[in-house]
């Protein structure tokens, strides 16, 4: 038993002075990282309630008086446009969820911009966020790879059926 031991031990220790030798391992190379680039946009959003903006799920409480009950899930999916009017050229569209969760209508949004005209065409800027005042740029792709930044927004028409916000979002890519 004990000379099973030994012959483990000694076994161990000489594995353990070898060196790993694989294909899988390669020599350390520099990193030399690409400078970072800001950009600031400026885009419209426009959502037409039950049109572009649906209410998926909603908790069944009775004694709630607001316009955007508490507990609801609403999917967006609205046009980009570059400016208020309805007939503005859309450059891309919005896509996402919003959870009303505040008594007092505020909401915790996931949402991605993506944008299918001009420079930035097929790209797009991931956004997760609760929504006072503004949005945090959490990621994206194409131009906007490993982005950051703020979106702040300001609503330009609210009624009951149509939104327009504009949105002023600086961001900070690679």
């Amino acid at each position: 038993m004990r000379g099973t031991w030994m012959l483990s031990w000694i076994l161990i220790i000489c594995l353990s002075q070898v060196a790993v030798q694989s294909q899988y391992y390669s020599k350390s190379r520099p990193y030399h990282p690409r400078p970072a680039k800001v950009t600031n946009l400026h885009f419209f959003m426009h959502e037409h309630t039950g049109v572009t903006a649906v209410v998926v799920a909603q908790a069944n409480i009775t004694s709630n008086n607001s316009s955007v009950p508490f507990a609801t899930l609403v999917a967006v999916n609205d046009p980009l446009r570059t400016g208020p009017e309805p007939d503005s050229e859309v450059i891309g569209n919005v896509q996402g969820i919003a959870l009303m969760a505040g008594m007092n209508a505020s909401s915790t949004q996931y949402i991605d911009f993506a944008f299918n005209t001009g420079k930035f065409n097929g790209s797009s800027l991931s956004v997760f966020s609760r929504g006072e005042p503004g949005l945090a740029v959490v990621g994206g792709r194409g131009r906007f790879m490993m982005a950051t930044g703020v979106a702040l927004f300001n609503p330009i028409l609210i009624n009951a059926t149509t939104v327009i916000i504009e949105l002023n979002v600086t961001v900070i890519h690679y």
